[in-house]
């Protein structure tokens, strides 16, 4: 073949995959792996965009989104709680859009200047294995002060706040139950640390080693849970720490130099939206709501219910890159 040709040909080849490229759109999905592939299949169906994704914790996927800053690997950052978005939008990695249907979400859970929006939020409890607590002498965990029990050494489940958002809601709970004192926060952890089996990286498989009784107690949002208890596991009770819980906000955003701004926008207005929101518990994924017109699920958290600390994420995810850091140094480094 003539070397014009062979230019001619890679041309065309080159334009065919960019063209392919553009009518894709790649997910950073940050909740249940079955919740991740049901909401992209079910956008594809009803938009005929092609949609696929990458299930990454949140502190994972802020990692990711930054590195890959000049060259973005993805179009749509969707699930995991709403400090990594913040963060990622001081650093100008994500593009503000204000969908048709962010007049459907709740007063206070869209970024004002519609970087990122809410699309479910969760409440932070304890997954206690009742069998495995009563092997050590113990009731189901009830406040914070109890998760700190002797007899707990090495009975803990939770994860690292480098790599999850649930841990880090934790963490950022003791801070607000301390008044916002950092340093307090980080003294409770340490002294938690011997209780502490390992630091995972997922948050939500805290539940699962509870369930399996690797652990007697899991440091989890309730609706992961109560997914857990659906799963085969009737030993498991959820509790919500007296003192008070935090709570996440799961984050929505179209990521700056996504390959298909349009298709990630068209995903955006679809997620918000109350068709979107009423698929959850297919898939035992029972967190509460964003959009007005879609009721909790009975099985969701009532937040009425639970003493609430007054969670501002503009402020967590503010300190989340300093505090984090404090928190490998001082307490634990990140998983490997």
């Amino acid at each position: 073949m003539r070397p014009l040709a062979i230019a001619l040909v890679a041309v065309l080849l080159a334009a065919g995959c960019s063209a392919q490229r553009r009518d894709k759109i790649t997910v950073a999905c940050g909740a249940s792996e079955r919740w991740c592939s049901m909401m992209v299949k079910r956008f594809s169906d009803a938009t005929g965009v092609e949609a696929d994704f990458v299930r990454l914790s949140s502190g994972e996927a802020l990692e990711r989104i930054r590195s890959a800053r000049a060259r973005q690997e993805f179009d749509v950052w969707h699930g995991g709680p709403a400090d990594s978005y913040v963060a990622a939008k001081g650093e100008g990695l994500l593009e503000p859009y204000k969908s048709e249907k962010s007049a459907e979400i709740r007063d206070g859970w869209v970024d004002p200047e519609h970087a990122w929006s809410g699309v479910y939020a969760g409440v932070l409890a304890f997954c206690n294995n009742t069998e495995e607590l009563a092997r050590r002498g113990l009731k189901p965990v009830r406040s914070w002060t109890d998760l700190l029990d002797e007899r707990l050494r090495g009975g803990v489940a939770i994860a690292h706040p480098a790599t999850s958002g649930t841990a880090y809601t934790a963490l950022w709970t003791q801070a607000l139950l301390n008044g916002g004192d950092q340093d307090a926060a980080l003294a409770y952890m340490r002294r938690l640390h011997p209780n502490v089996l390992r630091y995972n990286a997922s948050g939500s498989a805290a539940a699962v080693q509870a369930a399996k009784e690797e652990a007697a107690v899991g440091v989890v949002f309730s609706h992961d849970c109560v997914a857990a208890q659906e799963q085969g596991y009737p030993n498991l009770e959820v509790t919500f720490p007296q003192e008070g819980t935090g709570y996440e906000l799961g984050g929505l955003a179209v990521l700056a130099g996504a390959h298909n701004p349009a298709g990630a926008r068209a995903y955006v207005d679809w997620a918000l939206s109350g068709a979107s929101q009423r698929l959850g518990p297919l898939v035992r994924f029972y967190a509460l709501p964003t959009n007005t017109e879609v009721p909790a699920h009975s099985k969701a958290a009532d937040p009425a219910a639970v003493k609430l600390v007054p969670y501002d994420v503009e402020a967590a995810g503010r300190a989340k890159q300093s505090l984090v850091a404090r928190f490998g140094a001082e307490v634990a480094e990140p998983p490997a």
